[in-house]
């Protein structure tokens, strides 16, 4: 569709975008696409103006986590579907992928309808090996932590984290610290319109108790990586899952991965919403995003 519109959703802090997604205007622009940056959020926006909605930088959405929902379904067309965005705001989906057989790391769910007692929580938390707690609807690191059970403060301090956000009514996940995170980081799989474009490694983000640093999303140090073999299918798997559990194609795709005691990989994260895709560390990967995004206006 030559003269189409189509809005960059991002976030008030990004209003011009993240830099990352920049050379996505100009891969549009060749094909006749009017790209433009929108505040999701922005009661000023006229979303029906737009011929189709790609959510990028909305980094800020968590604390409203229904209202962005919301303003996913509202919209007339949105890439990745609202189907897409409501499942995978919500790290339920892991225990999808797990009884599908997907590796993902083992992990403990806190229901806040449950009321549990401090040392309900407490008895939860695991007795050997660090571990991390975290809310089930978070971005970008935020109240997530690291603590030690050997230490009777960091433990303290995780039973503390865990019921602060029982009492806000956020179901929380518990899950055994990832040791490789700090020798060999996260493996990060970038897939545009089912294809594998590239890969990245990510450092370790946590490295102590949740802290609110103010920062719209935790810094991160990237390079470029080369999947395994082993990587690609036990993603691969992971998104034929995503696929089937909202019924919708994906435009694009991140599958976090880390590698296990044995090596083999794990499931950290899928990130079909709002992903950074380090286009830079790929060949084109603006060109075929652009390309998927013609493709979906017809």
């Amino acid at each position: 569709m030559t003269n189409a519109r189509v809005a960059l959703a991002t976030c008030s802090q990004l209003p011009d975008l993240h830099k990352d997604d920049v050379p996505l205007i100009a891969a549009l622009a060749e094909r006749g696409v009017t790209a433009e940056p929108a505040v999701w959020d922005d009661p000023a926006v006229d979303w029906s103006a737009y011929d189709l909605v790609l959510v990028r930088s909305t980094w800020d959405y968590s604390p409203r986590h229904d209202e962005f929902v919301a303003w996913a379904r509202a919209l007339p067309k949105v890439v990745n579907s609202a189907d897409v965005i409501e499942w995978n705001t919500d790290k339920r989906y892991l225990r999808e992928l797990d009884a599908a057989g997907v590796p993902v790391i083992p992990t403990i769910w806190l229901d806040p309808a449950r009321h549990l007692s401090k040392r309900a929580v407490h008895t939860r938390m695991p007795a050997f090996g660090d571990f991390v707690v975290k809310p089930v609807v978070s971005a970008g690191a935020r109240d997530a932590g690291r603590y030690q059970p050997v230490s009777a403060e960091s433990r303290g301090r995780a039973i503390a984290h865990a019921v602060r956000l029982l009492d806000e009514g956020r179901w929380v996940m518990i899950q055994p610290y990832v040791t490789s995170v700090d020798t060999a980081g996260e493996t990060c799989l970038i897939f545009i319109d089912g294809e594998l474009t590239h890969a990245v490694r990510k450092n370790a983000l946590l490295t102590g108790p949740a802290e609110d640093s103010g920062e719209l999303y935790a810094a991160e140090e990237m390079s470029a990586f080369e999947a395994t073999p082993a990587q690609i299918e036990v993603a691969q798997r992971a998104l034929a899952v995503a696929r089937e559990a909202t019924g919708s194609d994906l435009t694009y795709a991140r599958v976090d991965l880390v590698s296990g005691d044995d090596g083999a990989p794990m499931v950290i994260e899928l990130e079909l919403t709002e992903p950074s895709l380090w286009m830079k560390y790929g060949s084109g990967v603006e060109d075929k995003l652009a390309d998927a995004v013609v493709k979906l206006l017809g």
